[in-house]
């Protein structure tokens, strides 16, 4: 019983460790592990989304603190972004605002604005409930389909 248990508890750290790689600026995919565990009809539903949620919620979080304690070395000549580009990206956070954080999810653009919300001094409680939501919402529309065309 203690390794079924012990399985369990693997399976899950090792889908929140995916969702929360996939959300910092490593390459990776958490969807394609979720559907697979969500299909394997063995895990609890709720408890797959509430981890991947909370692994990819976490990912974003270090993004943010990231680009909050790189931001103080803007001026120096290794700093990955000129500052022209950070100026550039400044403006357009500003543009959009913090509702831009709504495309936190999405492939490409989401991991650098959760850098850039940081860079920029987003509140952090603002942050999270805006960047949360879209993550949570993204995983919950995934189960959804995921759920319904294979049922």
């Amino acid at each position: 019983m203690i390794s079924l248990h012990l399985i369990d508890l693997s399976v899950y750290g090792g889908l929140f460790t995916a969702a929360l790689l996939a959300a910092t600026l490593v390459p990776m995919q958490s969807e394609a592990v979720l559907v697979g565990l969500l299909l394997s009809g063995k895990y609890s539903v709720l408890t797959l989304v509430a981890v991947a949620a909370c692994g990819n919620i976490l990912g974003a979080a270090i993004n943010y603190w990231l680009g909050r304690c790189l931001e103080r070395f803007h001026t120096r000549s290794w700093f990955p972004v000129s500052g022209q580009r950070l100026h550039q990206a400044q403006h357009w956070y500003q543009r959009y605002g913090r509702w831009s954080l709504l495309l936190s999810w999405a492939p490409i653009i989401g991991d650098p604005l959760t850098v850039v919300a940081g860079v920029l001094g987003e509140r952090f409680t603002v942050f999270l409930l805006i960047a949360g939501s879209a993550k949570l919402l993204r995983y919950l529309v995934l189960t959804a389909a995921t759920l319904h065309w294979f049922p």
